[in-house]
């Protein structure tokens, strides 16, 4: 089983910047997939998941209009394409395979972790 992440990197801010995870070894429409960002210290923080089953989309209220997930269900690969990048964007992202996810005052939570990945940096400079 893996997810493996690919993108990340270091822009400016207002800059684009887009991530990939592609995920193998189970079974891709019986999970979510969600993005989340973790730095040592700080509390985790879900960004976006999409259902596979159902393609439902969901977004934390600090990112909604700037980031946009997207899935290849033939390729079992979820991008998260993130623009308008603001410094405080900076973090580790992680993609994970879950059971589901919620959204809940503009705050993103998801639910029995599967499976992650390895992390990819995304830095954003002022």
């Amino acid at each position: 089983v893996q997810l493996v992440e690919s993108g990340g990197g270091l822009v400016q801010a207002g800059g684009s910047l887009r991530l990939s995870c592609a995920a193998s070894g189970f079974t891709f429409d019986d999970h979510a997939i969600v993005w989340f960002r973790l730095t040592p210290g700080k509390v985790r923080e879900g960004v976006s998941c999409i259902s596979m089953s159902d393609r439902t989309e969901y977004y934390a209220a600090s990112v909604k209009g700037r980031f946009t997930i997207s899935s290849d269900n033939a390729k079992n690969t979820v991008s998260l394409q993130m623009n308008s990048l603001k410094p405080e964007d900076t973090d580790v992202y992680y993609c994970a395979a879950v059971s589901f996810c919620t959204v809940s005052a503009g705050r993103l939570e998801a639910y029995e972790f599967d499976y992650w990945s390895q992390g990819t940096q995304v830095t954003v400079s002022s």
